[in-house]
């Protein structure tokens, strides 16, 4: 067998994964399977030539690569480094929310093996200069002769990866970011024809793992029975942030059904949300629908509680949350830096009660209002940077 033969096979051995589906036979569930197997296989191509001499934050999620519960609210970049080299990142840090990076020991890369969090870099820690910018060095020691920002750099770090969280897509100055290894000379690779058979090779199996992490997530919770319930779980050192509160589960609508969630706010909180996933943990379409609400577009009621209502056609209330037509799915909700983790509620009732579930002031959202707030929402998230 030749060799793009054997990666056409490997890439082919994906189709395994078909079992975990609920209902293999479905041929629609399957259908959408296939497709997330090629959006994983596009997705693998921003690092499978990764080069930790060269690195470069490549955005490996975003609006059309949506898998593994993409949240909406984030700009993502992810870079392959050594944890021997030196690596030094200029840029300006914007008015965004926050701009984390995460410092692990593995990344979800084509090359990498997910590895522990080795700590979290928040850039509003660094020394900004009266235009924004920082230079911050990455080592393993500090130069004698360097005057600027320094971190440690753990000899273990293969991957450092950012999020740019902003509640007003459509506003602001985002993040902008170089990194370069200052340790080894400029020198650009010319890839052997190993290598390229090597990453191909890694490439073709890219969406049989990454796949398999989504649809293993989703086939755990249905293990769980967390049919309408939610968990709190720690996503550190698995693709999540550090000491941020997650709490996930599953969603399921009958006909003339909607669920409500219902949480309090924790007295200070830097940032949170609540967005919604299909069955093989794909966030569900976010420019083109409301299916994710943040702290800053939501609306909070005057008991200062936020109540959602997940449906799956518009109820006609603000904080409408647009399951994408599914009447299966996932919902995750995030509470970053959090004076507490409020634990939300969920109520499958019938859409006939609705209003008498609701505060009697709860405003209504006609369907010429909703159509001006989905087309805002459309230009925002085409305005913010994905490529």
């Amino acid at each position: 067998m030749s060799g793009w033969e054997d990666r056409i096979a490997r890439f082919g051995d994906t189709s395994e994964l078909l079992t975990l589906l609920a209902n293999p036979d479905d041929p629609q569930a399957a259908a959408e399977a296939e497709r997330l197997f090629w959006m994983t296989l596009a997705s693998g191509w921003f690092t499978a030539f990764a080069d930790p001499d060269l690195p470069d934050f490549v955005p490996a999620v975003n609006t059309h690569l949506n898998c593994i519960g993409t949240n909406p609210d984030f700009i993502y970049g992810t870079a392959s480094i050594d944890g021997s080299g030196s690596y030094l990142l200029t840029g300006e840090r914007g008015d965004g929310l926050f701009l984390l990076m995460d410092i692990t020991a593995g990344g979800l890369g084509v090359m990498d093996e997910l590895g522990p969090s080795l700590g979290t870099l928040d850039f509003d820690m660094l020394s900004l200069d009266d235009d924004g910018r920082f230079s911050l060095l990455l080592s393993a020691e500090k130069p004698l002769d360097w005057v600027g920002e320094w971190r440690h750099l753990d000899p273990a770090t293969r991957s450092l990866s950012l999020r740019q969280a902003s509640y007003d897509w459509d506003k602001g100055r985002e993040a902008r970011l170089a990194i370069e290894r200052t340790d080894k000379a400029h020198m650009p690779r010319h890839w052997s024809a190993e290598q390229i058979a090597e990453r191909l090779a890694a490439l073709a199996g890219y969406p049989k793992r990454l796949s398999g992490m989504a649809m293993g997530f989703i086939k755990a919770q249905r293990e769980k029975d967390l049919w309408n319930a939610l968990e709190h779980d720690d996503w550190a050192g698995k693709g999540g942030v550090q000491g941020q509160h997650y709490y996930q589960g599953l969603f399921r609508l009958e006909p003339g059904n909607v669920l409500l969630l219902e949480t309090e706010l924790p007295e200070t909180v830097r940032y949170w949300n609540v967005q919604l996933s299909d069955m093989l943990w794909n966030s569900v379409d976010w420019m083109n629908r409301q299916s994710s609400l943040n702290g800053g577009q939501a609306q909070i009621d005057a008991d200062g509680k936020f109540r959602a209502v997940i449906a799956v056609d518009d109820p006609g209330v603000a904080n409408w949350l647009d399951t994408g037509g599914n009447r299966e799915g996932a919902i995750m909700l995030r509470w970053t830096e959090a004076s507490s983790g409020p634990t939300p509620s969920l109520r499958l009732i019938e859409l006939t009660d609705l209003r008498s579930q609701l505060p009697p002031d709860t405003p209504d959202v006609g369907p010429e209002m909703r159509e001006a707030q989905l087309r805002a929402r459309r230009r925002a998230v085409q305005y913010r940077r994905r490529w």
